[in-house]
């Protein structure tokens, strides 16, 4: 708990501090999978990258890895981007001969 506290302090000091747009917390109900649930950071790109390469970041994900199994940072798409997403894909698979 000490440590999932520390994480929402200095994610909600980031926020206030206008180095990303915002976060929310996940749980998710049990479904048999190994994830329980995610914290969502939005911001731009560059937000984003700043926030991974903080150096308070990277010390409560160290801290939080001794504790939580299968912790990872993933990328992802929301907004505007999963336009730019899907034009990607739809690129990707015009170029793929497709079995008629």
């Amino acid at each position: 708990m000490e440590s999932f506290n520390d994480i929402v302090g200095l994610l909600g000091r980031m926020q206030q501090e206008g180095r990303m747009e915002g976060f929310e917390i996940v749980f998710l109900d049990p479904h048999g999978g190994d994830l329980g649930g995610c914290f969502l950071l939005t911001g731009t790109a560059d937000q984003l990258h700043a926030v991974r390469e903080d150096e308070d970041f990277q010390r409560e994900m160290t801290r939080a890895d001794l504790i939580v199994d299968g912790l990872g940072l993933v990328d992802g798409f929301t907004g505007d981007g999963i336009a730019e997403q899907m034009g990607r894909y739809n690129e990707a698979v015009a170029q793929v001969p497709q079995n008629a």
